[in-house]
């Protein structure tokens, strides 16, 4: 068997036992729920776009790791418990192969959870919103879904990026059973942890303007963040908001996902070697 047909098997194997999960389900129905909760109950239903934005930013900090945690702390622990990693000698799949596929089939049962509960808000504004909000932008200052399909993008790219980090803490405990206090653990240590320092760094006075910017960029929550005001809310006032930098944030997301997935695989490579 070719490595791709194993990693097609084992992309399948993630997104099967996810629909045979029905705790995944009920997680999507309370995703869905809180959002369109909080959609109606902030007026964004009412009013547009930016406003939904707004209303959902902060919320959305919280529930995208808890989805995260949710969804891959249990998926390569499994495994080890049951000895499956040992097809790795036998089909000749390269740890970084088989992390990979995991996270691929992961990451694609979070971005459905919480994309779907996402179009399901964009969908509700559509809907109930006053008239001259359901207009596409054709310039800056203009509310419209296209901001709205941007922040659904860089949410995914953000609950993407802690898939990553929750699969790496996932494989540094011994068993499934501990797993997910190793993935809460990290979570909480890169999102909060991350901020606190920052928040410690600017009043020390060790950040100057241009290194505080950097160091948000590399904090995934507040690279997040920063996209979300840059690229979307920002775009109401006619230009950036000088919050963060769009290119510092979107590399630091995707190297927090890269740099991840590569740790885990030494780390797999080790364990099983």
């Amino acid at each position: 068997m070719s490595s791709l047909s194993i990693v097609t098997t084992l992309i399948g194997r993630e997104l099967r036992t996810a629909a045979r999960t029905r705790s995944y389900y009920l997680l999507g129905l309370a995703v869905g729920g809180i959002l369109l909760g909080l959609t109606f109950g902030g007026g964004g239903a009412a009013t547009g776009y930016i406003p939904t934005v707004v209303d959902l930013l902060l919320p959305l900090e919280v529930l995208v790791p808890i989805v995260a945690v949710a969804i891959g702390y249990r998926a390569i622990p499994s495994d080890l418990d049951r000895g499956e990693v040992a097809m790795l000698d036998t089909y000749a799949v390269s740890p970084a192969t088989y992390v990979g596929a995991v996270y691929l089939g992961r990451a694609a049962v979070l971005s459905a959870i919480v994309g779907v509960a996402l179009l399901a808000v964009g969908l509700v504004v559509a809907l109930v919103a006053a008239p001259d909000t359901g207009v596409f932008a054709t310039h800056s200052g203009v509310d419209s879904p296209i901001l709205f399909g941007r922040f659904l993008v860089v949410t995914l790219v953000f609950g993407n990026a802690l898939v990553a980090v929750v699969l790496l803490a996932s494989i540094v405990v011994s068993t499934a059973r501990t797993a997910i206090v190793a993935a809460i653990a990290a979570v909480l240590v890169v999102v909060v942890g991350g901020e606190a320092a920052i928040v410690l760094g600017v009043l020390d006075g060790v950040f100057t303007e241009t290194t505080l910017q950097l160091a948000l960029g590399f904090i995934p929550n507040s690279a997040y963040r920063g996209l979300v005001f840059e690229t979307v809310i920002g775009v109401l006032s006619a230009g950036e908001s000088g919050y963060a930098s769009p290119l510092v944030s979107a590399v630091g997301l995707l190297l927090w996902t890269g740099g991840s997935l590569g740790a885990a695989a030494g780390l797999l490579r080790w364990r099983v070697g």
